[in-house]
């Protein structure tokens, strides 16, 4: 299917479900018919959140900006880039379920250009995925965040200690949440002076790999 699907990863299987995007799922429940199963080999993974409501990017659980939901790239994919040099910063990122909740996890790579004045520094590349990690499988664990860049690593740093029901606190305050908003935690650090062709990996424990190249 060209748009994609929505599928529940176990092992090196993947399970098609039956419902047309992530926040179709949430909002159904988040349960759905099944449907053939595929080899996770075989299979593409595109954005989890396609066209998010919203996007707010946190500096620190008390503060945030809003982010560009069009810069979004999958993982896999080109973020094209208005500069030549650039710096990455990995975040874990929450998904907002149908209760206003944070239902799920996954990984957000921001890239900035370095010369240009905010807020257009970083407001055209945003990697995202590669999968969608549920709450109660990942808070609690000691996730580390990996950053390679062309095979190199440059960056290892933890993504454990946000308080993230203070940052959906914030996020919410005096407004709703909407299925499917993103809330991009503190960045884990920042990796500086990338160019073009760069190929940047952020690797973490049970989500697995978003891969990004710098176009």
């Amino acid at each position: 299917m060209e748009r994609g699907w929505v599928g529940c990863i176990d092992g090196d299987r993947v399970t098609h479900l039956a419902a047309q995007t992530l926040q179709h799922f949430f909002t159904g429940g988040a349960s759905a018919r099944e449907h053939a199963e595929y080899p996770l080999a075989d299979v593409t993974l595109l954005l989890p959140v396609a066209h998010p409501p919203s996007i707010r990017v946190f500096e620190d659980e008390a503060t945030f900006a809003f982010a560009n939901p069009a810069a979004l790239v999958a993982p896999g994919g080109d973020a094209p880039v208005p500069a030549d040099e650039l710096a990455a910063l990995p975040r874990l990122c929450g998904i907002v379920g149908a209760d206003g909740t944070i239902a799920c996890f996954t990984l957000l790579l921001e890239l900035r250009a370095e010369r240009l004045a905010p807020p257009k520094d970083r407001d055209f590349a945003l990697g995202l995925g590669p999968v969608a990690v549920t709450a109660d499988e990942l808070l609690g664990c000691e996730l580390e965040l990996l950053v390679r860049v062309d095979g190199e690593q440059r960056l290892a740093a933890s993504g454990a200690g946000v308080d993230w029901e203070a940052v959906r606190r914030v996020a919410a305050a005096g407004t709703h949440l909407r299925t499917g908003d993103l809330l991009a935690g503190p960045a884990v650090g920042t990796v500086a002076g990338l160019r073009r062709e760069a190929r940047v990996e952020v690797d973490a424990h049970d989500i697995g790999v978003l891969a990004v190249t710098v176009a």
